[in-house]
């Protein structure tokens, strides 16, 4: 056993693998539980990794989900917890969409968790960004949590080869000092989330698409399992290459994401305006239609008549009064340490 191995919940193969040289095993997660992590999920990941003489070192999650969209609830997370305890593995926590939580249940950090469960706080370490909550992927600012010295001490020696420029440091700290903007910016983060959300999966629901029901990150599930000619991950790439050379729309394949169901797609639906999402969602209708005129009402049956329904709905959808419902916030939910 002389190769190390991380089990993943998500897909990034090859921005894991090549810089560390770790294998990487999936901890495969049903549609009919939800996509949610089990015990026997992750005991099953471990034996598969331990048949394949693979050294497991540790577990990855990502909470809230990419590309899933939900969170890991409080009892789950017990169990990954304990589970990692128990085998002496490290536990890496992506919490890189944690302020993005737009509906209940409510985001709980790994932090919180080891409040409540006894374990061996010097395997669990947390990862964040302002990428996504404070919109600042440009500024490649990211943060490593860790109730590891040596873990610290080592991440800190390596973070000279990539420093955070002066002026970007000043401008971070200014903005992250000024409590009622952070929060306020927050808020209003998740309120537009929570309205392009719910329209958008409205929206794909009156084209007979389903979607996993989520209430975080920037992502949807999209359902796409009925279109498959077969129940193949070569139909599903078939279905994928269509979507993106004639539907014009970038979408990713579940494969991409290790989902052992053909037919799930992610969407993201947070990196458009209001026009751009109207386009793509004409392209999606139009492209129903034409693969199933039957699941397309009557009424419908006109791009001028779709243009002119859904464009109404939308105004509906982003009318002041409807408002998260966690909105406002007592406090920022930004990853802060309380030890």
């Amino acid at each position: 056993m002389s190769t190390a191995v991380v089990l993943a919940k998500k897909g990034d193969d090859g921005e894991l693998r090549w810089r560390t040289g770790v294998e990487l095993v999936p901890i495969v997660c049903e549609s009919s539980k939800n996509f949610k992590i089990t015990r026997n999920a992750l005991e099953t990941a471990y034996e598969k990794a331990k048949e394949a003489n693979l050294r497991v070192k540790g577990l990855l999650i990502t909470n809230p989900s990419n590309p899933l969209g939900t969170i890991l609830d409080r009892e789950t997370l017990k169990s990954i917890v304990k589970f990692i305890n128990e085998k002496n593995i490290h536990l890496i926590g992506d919490e890189i969409y944690a302020a993005t939580v737009f509906m209940e249940p409510e985001f709980v950090s790994i932090s919180e968790i080891i409040e409540e469960v006894e374990c061996n706080c010097d395997l669990i370490h947390i990862v964040y960004s302002l990428s996504k909550d404070m919109g600042f992927p440009g500024f490649r600012v990211g943060i490593v949590y860790s109730y590891n010295d040596a873990v610290v001490s080592c991440a800190r020696k390596m973070s000279s080869f990539g420093l955070v420029s002066s002026q970007t440091q000043h401008l971070i700290a200014s903005m992250l000092f000024d409590d009622d903007f952070v929060d306020s910016f927050i808020v209003e983060s998740k309120e537009q989330l929570f309205k392009r959300h719910k329209y958008f999966t409205w929206s794909l629901s009156q084209v007979g698409i389903g979607s996993l029901k989520s209430n975080a990150g920037l992502f949807i599930w999209m359902d796409m399992r009925k279109l498959l000619k077969e129940k193949t991950f070569e139909a599903e790439m078939d279905l994928w290459r269509v979507i993106i050379n004639k539907v014009k729309l970038n979408v990713s394949p579940g494969s991409s994401f290790h989902c052992n169901e053909p037919g799930w797609f992610r969407v993201c639906f947070a990196n458009m305006d209001d026009h751009t999402m109207e386009v793509a969602l004409l392209r999606i209708r139009t492209f129903m239609f034409r693969q199933n005129e039957a699941m397309v009402p009557r009424k419908l049956c006109t791009q001028s008549s779709l243009k002119l329904s859904f464009s109404r709905r939308r105004d509906d959808f982003m009318s002041p009064s409807i408002m998260s419902p966690h909105s406002p916030l007592p406090q920022s939910p930004l990853v802060r340490a309380r030890t």
